[in-house]
């Protein structure tokens, strides 16, 4: 057995620690040797006192037996002076008493004598074997700490040096020569020791990596505790116990913080059984504790999957790769990782579908930039780190006329610019090393590059060379020949113009956004009458206004100018109008904005077509009331002719009654001739009549429902005498129902009649017209044809004119309304008359009037 495990002489079993098994046995001792004095008589204990205030030396152990004996002696002293008390009453045994108390004290002292000589000698043996337990206890390897009470404890004892533990009272500081954990645990047990006896074992290790064992006991009031440096097995045992806590809080930990991460964590068996997953597994897997989880072999992966990890993963390749599976119900994506180990594996899955996601995405998004880049008209070529080529679009291919499997080699960009050199494609350079050197440094530049070549083929290329943060390049070719041709042309162009406006007749002013003049041509400041120097380029638009007051100092010419160009509106206006100067002249204006905040007034000179165009006003105005005159005059002789040809016509009817009395056959035919003129004129009365109301707009339409044949039947009647008195038949064709139209059935009939009477006029004797009815939808269409002369395409024209006749090839002669008449009230109808005609073949008028509807053309009409 090692020297820790002897047991101490005196120890007991009870948890008491040596030093106190020491002081027990001395005590013990003491009191034994003691007790034997006591026995012998008062005298004994006289004796006994006499020795110990003699200077008799005794430990602090032995002092609570000299109390003892002290406390007896006294007792004893009592009992003798009451015997004293009773001998008195006997004189006699007074003396005897007192001579053999004498006696006995003289053979007595021999005996205390010797008695003290034993107690010495025991005294002295108990002292030495509390030096022997002292020494025992200061052994190097241990040490006690004693709490008897007191805040201050008792340290008995010593560490090694090794341990690191301090040798004074810096000693109970744990803090300073203990690690951490040990030392707060140490804390917490002699803190539970002495307030609630609770004993302890346990291990502490110090900061220099040595094996202390702690034990914590209370015995007899007092708390101990031990510390033992440990070595050998004990020693090692202690390592592998505190090496086993640290294991087990390190995985208790790393459990802990995969619980408390969102990534799905397992280990199995060998068996590839679940024996632990964390609480995101469970969650994964829809369980409500892991445990639930491991119970009911919830798995988060594919039967596939897992078979797959299982023939892949060793313990020197651990499986490592994407996994699709069911989450929740949704397709997820995870990095799965899965460590083979003795005994069984472990895993650990990350949710990487948003990244699936985004890399999807980007490579739609490369996928896309890349068939953009091919469709632009600007060449672009892409090299990596390693300066070689990896992207080109079909511009690039365009320029340089380049081969594609050459291309497709990917070379880099050092030698693609040889192979261009010496296809005589690249600018012809004095040092050509040095060149391709400064273009390549791009690849080790932070800013982009940009240069122009002027490449032989005459073409002139802006290049834009622009390194990767990640290593690469991209060059972008800009052509720029039609931009160079453009830029010439256009500044022919401005010079072109400017010459243009100088040389113009009419004004031109154009301001900047700050109202300051840009340019001004001659014409300008001739219309104005101002100098050159008064509107010369940078003269503030003010300035230029005091110049021009003499010409106009109107409110609405240069102030509302200045106003409208220096203004800060966010939508600035344009603006246009006339100005009569002082001097006569009259001037159209126009105030333009123009692009970049610039502003342009144009001043024509208006003067003559002012003059022309008032003149024609006068005229038109004298014209127009020449219009109105000839108007009234119409209407006002219209009604004054009314009233005597109303009386001709009664006068002659009256005349033709045999009443009045008979005729003469000269009679007769005159009374023929002015009933026959009368009723010519009538009719020519009542044309201007409707004319005049059509052109005054107060003729109202009476609409009316009506039915077609009867109209048809009606007109035919009318226009019989006509038709006979001009020897030709009328045709007419029509379906059998007809049915009904709402219009003004009056006029509708004088819009026939005039079409009739018209054609009769011009068909030759024995011809027919032709009368023909239809209707498409709601319209009422008809034609009327005859077999005349016809009109002439220039007749054609003016033939619905009011007064143009046709007299010299007609019958008859008339006024030149009935067409007129009959456009106006088809118009009226909102209808559309149409007429054709060819010479020698007759003409064809047709009319289509429209349906209305009843109700509301009665509305309108009120």
């Amino acid at each position: 057995m090692p020297e820790e495990e002897k047991s101490l002489p005196g120890q007991v079993d009870d948890g008491v620690r040596p030093e106190a098994h020491l002081r027990a046995a001395a005590q013990n001792d003491t009191l034994a040797a003691a007790g034997r004095v006591v026995k012998q008589g008062k005298g004994s204990l006289m004796r006994l006192a006499q020795i110990c205030a003699g200077g008799t030396a005794i430990s602090a152990l032995a002092r609570p037996v000299m109390a003892q004996v002290e406390s007896e002696a006294a007792a004893s002293a009592h009992l003798f002076t009451s015997s004293q008390v009773v001998g008195v009453s006997v004189v006699i045994g007074v003396i005897s008493a007192a001579l053999l108390s004498t006696l006995w004290s003289v053979r007595q002292r021999g005996n205390i004598e010797t008695e003290s000589r034993e107690m010495r000698t025991a005294l002295s043996d108990a002292q030495q074997r509390i030096s022997q337990y002292q020494a025992l206890i200061a052994d190097k390897n241990r040490r006690i700490v004693i709490w008897d009470g007191n805040e201050r404890p008792e340290l008995l004892g010593q560490l090694p040096a090794e341990t690191g533990a301090p040798q004074d009272n810096e000693f109970l500081a744990f803090g300073l020569w203990l690690k951490p954990r040990s030392a707060s645990e140490l804390d917490r047990a002699i803190d539970r020791l002495r307030e609630a006896a609770q004993s302890f074992d346990m291990v502490v290790e110090t900061n220099r990596d040595e094996i202390l064992e702690a034990q914590g006991r209370v015995s007899g009031g007092r708390a101990f505790v031990r510390f033992v440096a440990l070595n050998n097995l004990r020693a090692e045992l202690a390592e592998l116990k505190i090496e086993r806590d640290r294991l087990m809080s390190s995985i208790s930990a790393f459990q802990n913080l995969l619980d408390a991460i969102d990534l799905p964590a397992w280990q199995r068996d060998t068996d590839g059984r679940l024996t632990w997953v964390n609480q995101a597994y469970g969650d994964a897997v829809e369980a409500t504790t892991p445990q639930q989880a491991i119970n009911e072999s919830r798995e988060i992966l594919t039967t596939v999957a897992r078979e797959r990890i299982r023939a892949t993963a060793t313990p020197e390749s651990p499986f490592h790769d994407k996994i699709s599976t069911v989450v929740h119900g949704n397709r997820t994506f995870f990095d799965v990782v899965d460590v083979k180990v003795p005994s069984g594996s472990a895993g650990i899955a990350v949710d990487v579908s948003d990244a699936e996601a985004v890399r999807a995405e980007l490579e739609r998004t490369l996928k896309s930039h890349a068939e953009t880049l091919d469709h632009l008209a600007t060449p672009v070529a892409i090299f990596d780190g390693d300066q070689r080529l990896q992207f080109y679009n079909q511009a690039f291919v365009t320029l340089w006329e380049l081969d594609i499997a050459f291309l497709e080699r990917k070379p880099d960009n050092a030698e693609l610019l040889e192979r261009l050199r010496v296809a005589k494609k690249l600018p012809d350079q004095l040092n050509w090393k040095s060149w391709k050197d400064t273009a390549l440094a791009v690849y080790r530049s932070l800013d982009t590059k940009s240069d122009v070549w002027h490449l032989p083929n005459g073409q002139t290329l802006r290049v834009f060379a622009t390194a990767h943060p990640q290593g690469g390049a991209t060059w972008v070719f800009e052509n720029l020949t039609e931009q160079v041709d453009l830029e010439t042309r256009y500044n022919t162009l401005v010079k072109v113009q400017g010459e243009t406006i100088d040389h113009l007749s009419e004004g031109v002013a154009v301001f900047g956004a700050d109202g300051r003049v840009r340019l001004a041509n001659p014409a300008f400041r001739v219309l104005w009458g101002i100098t050159e120097a008064e509107a010369k380029p940078g003269t503030h638009i003010r300035a230029v206004g005091e110049a021009c007051v003499q010409s106009y100092d109107r409110a609405d010419g240069w102030k509302t100018f200045a106003e409208l160009i220096t203004s800060f509106d966010d939508e600035r206006r344009s603006s246009q109008g006339t100005l009569e100067l002082f001097s006569g002249l009259v001037l159209d204006y126009a105030v333009i904005p123009l692009p970049n905040a610039q502003t342009m007034l144009t001043f024509v000179n208006m003067t003559d077509a002012v003059r022309a165009e008032r003149a024609l006003t006068e005229k038109n105005e004298a014209l127009r009331k020449a219009d109105e005159l000839k108007n009234d005059f119409v209407q006002h002789v219209s009604y004054e002719l009314r009233s005597p040809l109303t009386n001709i016509i009664g006068f002659t009817d009256l005349l033709r009654t045999p009443g009045v009395g008979p005729l003469n056959d000269r009679q007769a035919e005159y009374i023929d001739h002015i009933a026959t003129s009368s009723s010519v004129l009538l009719t020519l009365v009542n044309d201007i009549l409707d004319l005049a109301t059509v052109d005054a707009g107060i003729m109202r339409l009476n609409y009316s429902e009506i039915d077609l044949s009867d109209l048809l039947d009606d007109v035919s009647m009318q226009i019989a005498d006509r038709l006979q008195e001009s020897g030709v038949t009328l045709e007419i064709t029509a379906p059998a129902q007809l049915g009904t139209i709402v219009a003004d059935p009056q006029r509708l009939k004088q819009i026939l009649l005039k079409l009739l009477s018209n054609a009769a006029n011009f068909s030759p004797e024995g011809a027919a017209i032709a009368l023909e009815c239809h209707r498409e939808g709601t319209d009422f269409v008809f034609s009327v044809a005859d077999r005349g002369p016809g009109i002439s395409q220039e007749m054609i024209a003016t033939v619905f004119d009011r007064f143009a006749t046709g007299a010299k090839s007609g019958k008859r002669g008339g006024a030149g309304l009935g067409l007129s008449i009959v456009d106006s009230f088809v118009s009226l109808h909102n209808g559309k008359v149409t007429i054709d005609s060819k010479p020698g073949r007759g003409t064809t008028v047709v009319c289509r009037i429209p349906s209305v509807n009843l109700p509301r053309a009665i509305a309108a009409a009120e």
